[in-house]
């Protein structure tokens, strides 16, 4: 039991992570090659729940965390990602700005101080996650029906500061809340789509269509806003969490079959494809454009995708135990509390 849960855990965020890589490729081939391919139309496929399943999922171990002692929990749930975003941060920083010919040093070293404060393109997930687990945190013995239709009236609310890190914690908060207070349910409904798989996989037919429906179609007044009826207020709600819902009853039926291993091992290191994948999914598109070698721009998507998804598992697996290993393994030196032991860090990589 304990096993296939932990399977499925890592199919969902593995889904999740390689649809983020899909959107960033798929789009950015897309205005490079001046067209559009398949991969654009599961892109607005997954689009209303793409990122609301992502923070669902990662809020589902919170309780196992959130009343520990302020230190041991900053620790593990800001230290840890800050860690992370500050590295990659300067990472991405050296290829999009300072390394770029012809860039000026200081508009550069700019971009670097502001994305202190404004998260830095595609490291915005892993800026905004200490700040739920702080909130969360805060907030833990706020009755659970005020928290929720607070978070879900943020949500439903047109926040547009202009600025990524309020507008983006109430337009995703709510989901991650979710993730937290409704862990048990989610946990019942992956063990029921594995013990009644007709009955899932008939659900999960419905929920693709009735996505597809709302999603390609136009609201009753398109704007930039509201494009389709899928992002329309209250909706978006509903496909959210009925999104999520739809890949962790996905990622169960798969946490079965030995063919998906794959993306099991995804899944289980997830975090080092969403930190590495900017590089070489950028690496790929352009030398696919630059050089004409693919005039499909459904399979250039597919190949950036699978670039994107490839290289940073790769990277992983060679940094592991070397001297780079730092690169997605925070070391010691940035801790806030002793080391830990191998079966904690065990416990901690599955619930990250």
């Amino acid at each position: 039991m304990r096993e296939a849960r932990i399977a499925w855990i890592d199919n969902a965020k593995g889904i999740s992570v390689i649809l983020v890589v899909m959107m960033h490729s798929a789009l950015g081939v897309g205005e490079a090659m001046g067209g559009e391919g398949l991969l654009h139309w599961l892109v607005a496929f997954a689009k209303p729940f793409r990122i609301p399943g992502f923070f669902f999922i990662a809020g589902l171990f919170l309780s196992r965390a959130i009343d520990q002692d302020w230190r041991s929990y900053l620790d593990k749930k800001v230290a840890h990602f800050a860690y992370f975003y500050c590295l990659w941060l300067f990472i991405q920083w050296l290829f999009k700005s300072a390394l770029r010919p012809g860039a000026d040093p200081l508009t550069a070293l700019g971009q670097l101080a502001l994305a202190l404060v404004e998260p830095f393109g595609t490291l915005w997930f892993i800026y905004l996650l200490p700040i739920f687990f702080v909130a969360t945190k805060l907030l833990r013995l706020v009755p659970t029906p005020i928290m929720l239709l607070a978070a879900a009236l943020l949500e439903m609310a047109p926040i547009e500061t202009g600025w990524a890190v309020p507008d983006e914690f109430a337009a995703r908060y709510v989901y991650f809340l979710s993730g937290y207070l409704f862990a048990p349910q989610v946990f019942a409904l992956a063990e029921s789509a594995r013990r009644h798989p007709r009955e899932a996989l008939c659900w999960l037919l419905g929920w693709a269509m009735a996505d597809t429906a709302l999603a390609f179609s136009p609201s009753p007044s398109p704007s930039a806003d509201y494009p389709n009826l899928a992002s329309l207020p209250l909706v978006s709600l509903v496909t959210g969490f009925a999104g999520a819902a739809a890949v962790i009853a996905g990622a169960a039926l798969l946490a079965d079959l030995p063919s998906m291993e794959w993306l099991r091992y995804c899944g289980a290191n997830s975090l080092a494809i969403y930190l590495g994948f900017f590089l070489p999914m950028a690496a790929a598109r352009k030398l696919i454009v630059d050089h004409d070698l693919v005039d499909s721009v459904g399979l250039a998507s597919l190949i950036v995708t699978m670039a994107g998804v490839t290289f940073p598992l790769l990277l992983h697996r060679v940094t592991e135990r070397g001297r780079f290993r730092f690169l997605f393994e925070r070391p010691r030196s940035f801790r806030l509390e002793p080391a830990e032991s191998g079966a904690a860090r065990s416990a901690r990589q599955n619930a990250a």
